[in-house]
């Protein structure tokens, strides 16, 4: 009841500034996949809590786009609010901008906050609505002026990231940049992208839950730089740069874009449109974007510094879980991990939600347990365990599908062992350089391809150092990205199979991408894996596996063993030692 009165508030308030319709993207000025309370827009008028999505908001009706991570989420979150669920990607499903062609009149107006819009979205639907006879309009102030209790702008305070990991000086990378202004014949760029404006300046803070970064704008011409942001909440050691107020930003471009300018259509907002796209300024991706991604000497140490310590963390864990036949849900097993995690050096909390889903639930990709919905380890069933830390040197993301109760049948051990064969396939690829994600994507689905089953979210995404845990430009997916995977890089492995009702399975590394060899057909990169978790060996199918696939666990089981055993007490150290024991095939006589 109370979505549909917010809606009701809503579309009063459109018809009074005469908007026929209301587009709601649900994210904050600075395009983030996870904004600030202050802009969680969708959830406020859905109900809907998911990551990704967008809303239309008509006079008389209500849809939210959604991709297959949140179907049965949003199914669940949607009910009795009227919304209807359009499940993006899906045969006979429009996308946004194909029904909005197929529904607008002509000299209708379509509303959409400036501030929550990208350029080259806003632009994209503009032209398709311009094709109908309709108008995009971009709006200030209406989703504020009916949310009651919007939270308030977040200040938290930012902190410097220890030299030792930074390795780069903030001065160094603002010099990159000025180069590749040169080299693009441009005499500043905008930046609004705030996991690059922390990388950039070597510093952290935590306005947005488990992503630690700061709200703010950063400007760099080839002689000045300018941050955008609330001075007070800077370390008093951080020098070098000027400081203007976050709420100055829009004015003071005018003012400081001289001369030819770079910015990123796909970073930064609609309301400042005006300013970026006039003259002969340049557009693509913020120069710091892939910069961000080739993890330094010094990250590359530190995120394999906490991949270590996240598996001491992890192991203890399990060792105390796994011999204990105490009851527990699903919620109580995420709070089991974090504390062993809070008791390792440099932690500083949980880089995402954690999803721990056990039996049906765990067939929901990004099922996030609340207290309503946790369900107790009772008897038999699996469950998956997606979670992550911040450390002060690294970011960790890992997935591991554990069995609970009795023996796990003939069918989940053959899925899960599927799932297995596509992420050691992925992980021990070669591959020359040049190579994009989508051309890899295959290897992880290609055992349950085979069988005729698939999953539908993306293989792998980049990770941040003691940043976003979803870090572009790289991914692993069916996308048609243009990006090159290159040394540094880190990514996820994490091919999966859900069985809607029944159970959920995952398992996910994370990987850095490390050069190889040289040959006479040129460059080749492998990967290195950075996660230090031993699989569920209960759940693998030996007869399934290859000698090579068998030799690959069984090395990497002895990584783990040989880079935890230092970090644990005796009793979880034992236990180590016989979760990562060589596995060897039946003797038949």
């Amino acid at each position: 009841m109370m979505i549909i009165e917010r809606l009701s508030a809503l579309r009063e308030k459109l018809q009074e500034k005469g908007i026929d319709s209301f587009i709601i993207t649900g994210t904050d000025p600075h395009q983030s996949e996870y904004p600030a309370d202050r802009w969680k827009s969708r959830a406020y008028f859905s109900g809907f809590t998911g990551s990704a999505g967008v809303m239309l908001v008509t006079a008389d009706d209500a849809l939210l786009w959604t991709d297959s991570r949140y179907f049965i989420q949003a199914e669940n979150e949607l009910e009795g609010s009227g919304i209807r669920l359009m499940k993006e990607g899906m045969e006979g499903v429009p996308s946004l901008t194909e029904y909005l062609k197929g529904n607008v009149r002509k000299k209708m107006r379509v509303g959409v906050d400036g501030d929550t819009i990208s350029i080259s979205s806003f632009r994209h639907i503009a032209s398709v609505l311009a094709s109908a006879g309709a108008e995009l309009v971009a709006t200030e102030g209406i989703i504020s002026s009916v949310w009651k209790g919007q939270p308030a702008m977040p200040d938290s305070k930012a902190y410097e990231i220890d030299e030792r990991y930074a390795y780069i000086p903030m001065q160094k990378k603002i010099a990159a940049i000025r180069s590749r202004l040169r080299d693009e014949g441009c005499r500043w760029t905008f930046i609004s992208s705030l996991d690059d404006i922390a990388w950039i300046l070597n510093l952290r803070a935590s306005d947005v839950k488990y992503n630690p970064v700061f709200y703010s704008y950063l400007f760099i011409s080839l002689s000045k730089a300018v941050l955008f942001t609330d001075e007070s909440r800077l370390p008093e050691s951080f020098k070098g740069i000027d400081v203007k107020p976050y709420e100055e930003a829009g004015s003071c471009i005018e003012e400081l874009a001289r001369g030819t300018g770079y910015y990123s259509p796909d970073k930064n907002p609609a309301s400042f449109m005006h300013v970026l796209s006039k003259g002969k300024n340049k557009e693509g991706m913020d120069f710091s974007l892939v910069m961000k991604s080739m993890k330094s000497k010094g990250e590359a140490e530190g995120m394999r510094k906490a991949h270590i310590l996240d598996g001491a963390a992890y192991v203890t864990f399990l060792s105390k879980l796994l011999s204990n036949d105490g009851l527990y849900d699903e919620i109580m097993l995420a709070n089991m991990l974090k504390r062993e995690r809070e008791r390792m050096e440099g932690y500083i909390g949980p880089s995402f939600a954690p999803i721990s889903a056990f039996g049906p639930h765990g067939a929901i990709v990004h099922y996030a347990p609340s207290e309503t919905s946790s369900g107790f380890i009772m008897g038999h069933g699996l469950l998956v365990l997606d979670t992550g830390s911040q450390f002060m040197f690294g970011t960790t993301d890992v997935t591991r599908t554990l069995v609970f109760g009795s023996d796990p049948t003939e069918e989940e051990k053959k899925d899960y062992t599927l799932v297995l064969k596509g992420h050691l396939a992925l992980q021990r690829q070669k591959f020359p350089k040049g190579t994009r994600g989508v051309q890899l994507d295959v290897l992880a689905k290609q055992f349950l391809w085979n069988q005729g089953e698939n999953f539908l979210h993306g293989t792998g995404h980049g990770v941040g150092f003691h940043l976003s845990v979803h870090e572009g430009p790289q991914r692993i997916s069916t996308a048609l990205l243009d990006i090159p995977l290159m040394p540094g890089m880190v990514i996820s492995d994490e091919p999966g199979l859900y069985k809607e009702g029944r159970y959920g399975i995952r398992i996910e590394n994370l990987l850095i991408v490390r050069e190889d060899d040289e040959t006479e057909f040129g460059a080749f990169y492998r990967f290195e894996p950075l996660t230090m978790v031993p699989y569920e060996k209960k759940l693998i199918d030996v007869d399934m596996l290859t000698d090579q696939e068998l030799e690959q666990i069984n090395s990497y089981h002895k990584k783990v063993y040989y880079n935890l055993a230092p970090y644990l007490d005796a009793y979880s150290s034992e236990w180590l030692r016989l979760a990562s024991s060589p596995m060897e095939r039946k003797q038949v006589y």
